[in-house]
């Protein structure tokens, strides 16, 4: 037992070392199941905590088994990765689909996340990123990732129980879970629009969330002037 502690000392500090790279912990995972449930269980709160430490701390305070009801691995390929560009029921791109990719930092702002939440729905706690946007000849588009804290007791998923079901042949990207439309649910506000300066017509904003309480959003962008007399006309 106590080599065993010491082995996982040594790899807190190698990973430490390495910055907490993404990369190395999925490689260390696939060596064995013993340290596949390391990884999963310690070393991926590790690199939460290392990448936004406020978010992490507060979204664990409280929380009697973290390791469980967090899901800190897949929490950490939130924090990382962007999903794509793709459409949905309704929320129709004229972009073609994106591939998602890893991103290099993200900003997690839990004041930005009010603005994503029903009136009825203010005292919930919701992290959302800045946008990436995905620019195309076509059009824009913005795409930006959430979670909450304590989605099993939020108002949130209390009203898309009573409001909408879940969504067919759709699945979050971060846990493979199902999800609602916000859409769906009359559930987006007019203040996710503004936070987003985002097209003011119907089914220019949409965003999913699923059952562990990972959001995923999208919505077309105002197009800017290319010139400074565009800009001045």
């Amino acid at each position: 037992q106590g080599a065993g502690l010491l082995n996982e000392d040594i790899l807190e500090l190698v990973l430490r070392h390495a910055n907490w790279n993404p990369y190395m912990l999925c490689a260390i995972a696939c060596v064995c199941k013993a340290l596949n449930e390391l990884i999963k269980l310690e070393m991926w709160k590790k690199f939460c905590l290392s990448r936004a430490p406020r978010m992490a701390a507060d979204l664990s305070f409280g929380v009697k088994n973290d390791a469980i009801e967090i899901n800190w691995d897949k929490l950490g390929k939130l924090m990382i990765y962007c999903a794509g560009c793709h459409s949905t029921r309704h929320f129709k791109s004229l972009s073609p689909p994106g591939g998602g990719h890893l991103v290099l930092k993200s900003r997690f702002s839990r004041t930005s996340g009010r603005s994503f939440l029903h009136p009825k729905c203010r005292s919930d706690v919701l992290y959302v990123t800045d946008l990436c946007e995905h620019l195309d000849d076509e059009e824009d588009v913005g795409l930006f990732r959430g979670v909450f804290k304590s989605f099993g007791a939020s108002k949130t998923r209390q009203m898309l129980l009573d409001r909408g079901k879940l969504e067919e042949g759709a699945c979050c990207p971060f846990c493979r879970s199902r999800v609602w439309s916000m859409m769906e649910a009359r559930m987006i506000p007019p203040s996710a629009q503004r936070r987003l300066a985002s097209y003011d017509y119907e089914n220019s904003i949409e965003y999913l969330v699923c059952i562990n309480g990972h959001l995923t959003g999208m919505c077309l962008l105002l197009p800017l002037p290319d010139s400074d007399e565009e800009r001045a006309g």
